[in-house]
């Protein structure tokens, strides 16, 4: 299939159904909105855009010396300069970061990674309660970041840290490593508090 031409036909197709689904008695009107189908720079159509991803880079040798815990892969640059400024390893303070990357380019495992790896050596310490909240600002988002937590605390490096999923209602889905019912976390205060705004 050749882009351009598959572009053109779809343009075709939706101009042709919009002035049938739109048929317009007024011919002044018919002939704007025909104009205004058809204009290529302030119509309706416009581009062809070409959208170029830069591949990200693997991060460079030395990573691991920012966290204990590690997951099971080689993280890209912008993770591992992540990792560097929110670990807490040696007593530090995690520094303000803001990672924009996009979809699919591991910005979750940008904070979550030094997250998890001091939760786990609080833990180690005997240190109770809420050490880390992930706010999100929709409890679809909550949940689904729950269960990516889920799987992380499944690995066995991993398995005195607990997380808590606090949102409005209690979800449809049971985590394995996940609390979700309030009463179980006002009891026993998970390491990481997921949860919205509003329920903060």
């Amino acid at each position: 299939m050749k882009p351009t031409l598959a572009a053109a036909q779809l343009r075709g197709s939706l101009t042709q159904y919009l002035t049938t689904t739109y048929a317009l008695a007024d011919d002044d009107t018919r002939r704007a909105l025909e104009r205004f189908l058809g204009d290529p720079e302030s119509g309706i159509f416009r581009g062809p855009y070409l959208r170029i991803r830069t591949p990200f880079h693997k991060a460079d040798d030395g990573w691991e010396r920012h966290l204990e815990w590690r997951p099971g892969f080689t993280p890209w640059r912008h993770q591992a300069k992540a990792w560097q400024r929110l670990s807490t390893l040696g007593g530090r303070a995690a520094e303000p970061t803001l990672v924009t990357t996009g979809t699919g380019s591991g910005k979750t495992e940008s904070f979550l990674v030094p997250v998890l790896d001091h939760c786990r050596r609080q833990k180690a310490l005997g240190r109770r309660g809420v050490k880390a909240v992930l706010l999100y600002p929709m409890n679809a988002l909550a949940t689904d970041q729950a269960g990516r937590i889920s799987d992380y605390l499944t690995a066995p490096d991993l398995a005195q840290v607990t997380a808590g999923l606090y949102i409005g209602d209690r979800p449809d889905t049971d985590f394995r490593r996940v609390m979700t019912r309030r009463e179980e976390m006002r009891v026993s205060p998970p390491d990481v508090l997921i949860t919205n705004y509003k329920m903060l």
